[in-house]
């Protein structure tokens, strides 16, 4: 999971894309970069760490252009630590190539060894993205044969890099002296949404990112999501121009955007996330009916802050009082994405605290939007109790991830997910909680996509069901032996 943007204006673009960044925070916290074009030349600041603490006064000044990009990251290949794996990657030819990614490819082994031997390409760092641009640079090598650089060669070359590359991937691409490009990968696994505006000067003014929110605080208007395996380019003047450049696209966008990852202000292919968010409330209320006597819970509480709109649902349909109980300190990252257990157990106290007056003498029914490790939900119940609470109930707005997630979320091993390979009541009294109730998958697909031009969605973290190649049994062993070492 990261976060990127794009943007084409008739102004200096590296304000635009800081403020971009900042609004894309939540998807990633280890590194952050931005490139602008000036010209036909590239300047680029890369930095660990948060947006607000990675940009001085200097560091902007530099970064002349107005066309960009920009990138926060979390680390799903390579090193979290290293400021080599941080986007935007770079390279010289054709042209000079900036790029930057939001996804997992799932053929890397494969295709580190074509770089090598088949395109004669060196890679420098261990991040997919990496990989991709250098594809990308290949193929479009291949294409121009001394032509004018036109929006069809670059198609071409997005055409047959979609035939090379398995996985997920939104990107965004700056092509020196010419413009910026965006593509999707043919399931549309990741998230990619184009907004434009007209400029004081009446020119067309691009935007695309990963979150309509971005846009929308940016005040350009929402054209459409990017579609599963197209390409759009725009030039440096602003003429737009897109192509569908996949043999076989299909849409099956990931649902843990829905449930977790995305703010909820969002709206992705055309679905709002807050109001996917209510209905899993609602469905989530009806799965608590049949499995808990609601008499003998007190009060519904969120953990916040994704968890809000469906616990609040599950509140209105019980017909039980909501309360607040737990306190956020929002100056702590997001434990999930956070890497090994300690740290994650120490960042959950940090960042919560339970209120003892809304927990005494109490039965909670504690209202999560996932449990992934458990290490969080273990750390939460444990809270509730010590605040005074008689009993808690814990219920997830998510099904039991039981599976790797190979597509972009920090998911890579299986032993470390607390639904792995246990029952609901396992889980429960590994968790120490009294009654634990979850959200099942049909419920789950259900609350994203009814009412909605989808027809399903990319759920491998709940259902062991992977929509791209080079995902089985061997690959899943590799990646959780890359992962552990």
């Amino acid at each position: 999971m990261c976060g990127i943007v794009g943007i084409v204006s008739s102004q200096d673009v590296n304000q635009q894309i800081y403020d971009s960044l900042l609004l894309l925070q939540h998807r990633g916290q280890d590194s952050t970069g931005i490139a602008t074009m000036e010209n036909s030349m590239f300047h680029i600041h890369k930095s660990k760490g948060q947006v607000s603490t990675a940009y001085r006064t200097r560091d902007m000044r530099n970064l002349v252009g107005k066309v960009g990009l920009g990138h926060v990251r979390y680390a799903t290949k390579g090193s979290a630590e290293s400021i080599e794996e941080a986007q935007p990657f770079y390279v010289n030819a054709p042209y000079g190539i900036v790029l930057i990614h939001n996804g997992n490819l799932t053929n890397t082994r494969e295709l580190e060894k074509q770089l090598f031997n088949i395109d004669k390409r060196h890679t420098n760092s261990s991040s997919d993205t990496e990989m991709l641009l250098n594809i990308f640079a290949t193929e479009l090598q291949e294409k121009i044969h001394n032509q004018e650089l036109e929006p069809n060669i670059i198609f071409e070359a997005v055409k047959n890099l979609h035939r090379r590359i398995q996985g997920s991937y939104a990107a965004i691409s700056l092509i020196s002296g010419h413009g910026l490009l965006a593509f999707r990968d043919p399931f549309g696994i990741r998230p990619l949404v184009i907004g434009k505006r007209i400029s004081e000067k009446n020119k067309d003014e691009w935007m695309i990112a990963s979150e309509s929110l971005v846009l929308e605080n940016n005040d350009y208007q929402i054209v459409r999501d990017v579609y599963p395996g197209e390409a759009v380019f725009i030039s440096k003047d602003g003429e737009f121009f897109s192509k569908q450049c996949s043999d076989n696209p299909q849409l099956f966008p990931c649902s843990f955007e829905y449930v977790y990852l995305a703010r909820p202000d969002s709206i992705m292919n055309g679905i709002s996330v807050y109001k996917a968010r209510l209905k899993m409330g609602d469905f989530l209320a009806e799965t608590i009916k049949r499995t808990i006597n609601t008499g003998d819970i007190d009060v519904v509480m969120p953990i916040p802050d994704s968890s809000r709109p469906a616990a609040m649902q599950v509140a209105r349909q019980l017909g039980i009082e909501y309360r607040e109980g737990f306190f956020k300190n929002r100056y702590v990252g997001r434990t999930f994405i956070m890497p090994g257990q300690q740290k994650r157990k120490k960042s959950v106290r940090q960042k919560l605290n339970a209120m003892s007056a809304e927990f005494k003498n109490k039965n909670v029914l504690i209202v999560d939007d996932s449990i992934v490790r458990g290490t969080t939900s273990k750390e939460i119940v444990q809270m509730a109790k010590f605040a005074g609470a008689n009993k808690v109930f814990f219920t997830s707005a998510a099904p039991p991830v039981r599976f790797p997630h190979v597509y972009g979320i920090n998911m890579p091993n299986r032993d470390e997910l607390i639904a792995h390979n246990r029952t609901i009541k396992q889980i429960s009294e590994k968790l120490e909680i009294d009654e634990l109730v979850y959200q099942s998958v049909d419920n789950l697909r259900k609350a994203i996509i009814d009412d909605s031009p989808l027809h399903d969605l990319e759920m491998c973290c709940f259902t062991g069901s992977y929509v791209t190649g080079a995902v089985n049994q061997e690959y899943l062993k590799w990646i959780e032996m890359e992962y552990n070492s």
